[in-house]
């Protein structure tokens, strides 16, 4: 089978997708066989494609190509790892992981990318970075959502010039340079925003499929700062501390750990469903159990109802089946208005907000930067 020569997890898609509709990461043979059942009774006329998951940093580049010269104003990496579809990751400028060498990879990947396929104008580029690699995930020779985020923070206005090149001028006459541009001495980041209590019975949990229905933009000048500023203007509800009801999937369990110890240090009080309770009592974390729906005893559901908790961290290997515990725990979590997470990616980030204790920031004129 494909899958087994790929090794899990893989991602499985329809072979034509909008919006990464119908895309799921899976992570073993059972899972597989569900989607692909399920799959061919909607459709039996077209293929389902299987690419091999590779769990590591995405970045994303917006550029302007003449047919010889390219202009990248700068490179932007995603918080959450690569799975997360990118119109609803949070998007960091300039990039926080990448060195010189893979930089120039990037500058020549792009380039070459856009001449084979004789852009004139602007193409959005999307990258995966695994074990110091980059991997292509796909290539859009149009202009994308990020333009207006990236041509706010640098400064480079990259309709207008990609109006000038498809009109026949060249990059190297505009003043404006080519090749990759000098990061500012910034840092932006672009945060989703999500209608979910609006959209009732709809999956919360992030995934290759688009859920959000807007952004934002944070600039400060650090990341933290940053990430605060997009965070709070996203709507998010950031706690201080309080109660926290954590239920995580085996697969992302060991890496949750230092993740909860945080959480203890920073006077969260645990409440955790039956699996992920059993994991933290035998590694020494307290935490208070909590049962499954229609279980007796302290409900999974009561708590969220009763008003006590504060944050919610679910993470599933995979959502959209209403059915579930964990899909219910997202949609109540949402509608009760507590700030619910899905990748370990945005609870580490989160975590760090919490623990510089930000009081207080400063405003920053996009015009001036």
């Amino acid at each position: 089978m494909t899958a087994d020569e790929l090794g899990y997890p893989v991602l499985i898609r329809p072979s034509y997708v909008l919006g990464g509709m119908g895309m799921e990461i899976v992570y073993n043979k059972y899972e597989l066989e569900k989607y692909l059942s399920n799959a061919f009774e909607r459709d039996n006329d077209n293929p389902v494609l299987i690419d091999k998951y590779l769990m590591g940093i995405e970045i994303e580049v917006d550029a302007i190509c003449d047919g010889e010269d390219i202009l990248i104003p700068g490179i932007m990496e995603h918080l959450e790892r690569a799975g997360v579809h990118s119109g609803d990751s949070i998007s960091i400028y300039p990039a926080q992981s990448i060195n010189e060498e893979i930089e120039k990879d990037i500058l020549e990947y792009t380039s070459r990318i856009a001449k084979a396929l004789k852009v004139k104008g602007l193409v959005n580029i999307q990258y995966v970075l695994q074990q110091g690699k980059l991997y292509v995930i796909e290539v859009n020779p149009r202009a994308s959502r990020t333009i207006p985020y990236i041509s706010k923070v640098t400064g480079i206005p990259m309709v207008k010039l990609a109006t000038k090149v498809m009109l026949g001028e060249k990059l190297k006459d505009l003043n404006y340079g080519t090749g990759i541009c000098e990061s500012k001495k910034i840092t932006a980041v672009k945060v989703p925003v999500f209608s979910m209590e609006k959209l009732p019975n709809t999956e919360v949990a992030l995934g290759p499929e688009m859920k959000s229905t807007g952004e934002v933009l944070g600039v400060g000048e650090d990341l933290y700062i940053s990430l605060y500023k997009g965070m709070i203007a996203a709507g998010i509800n950031i706690p201080k501390g309080g109660r926290v009801l954590v239920s995580i999937a085996d697969t992302f369990k060991k890496e949750f750990l230092p993740l909860a110890n945080s959480l203890c240090e920073l006077g969260f009080e645990i409440y955790a469903t039956e699996g992920t309770n059993m994991f933290l009592e035998k590694n020494n974390i307290e935490s208070t159990k909590v049962t499954k729906i229609g279980e007796e005893g302290l409900g999974v559901l009561d708590v969220i109802e009763s008003g006590i908790i504060d944050l919610v961290v679910n993470i599933p290997t995979k959502g959209r089946n209403s059915r579930t515990d964990g899909f219910k725990i997202r949609r109540m979590a949402v509608e009760k208005k507590i700030c619910c997470l899905t990748s370990i990616d945005t609870l580490s980030a989160l975590l760090d907000i919490i623990e510089r204790d930000i009081k207080s920031f400063e405003v920053i004129d996009i015009c001036k930067i």
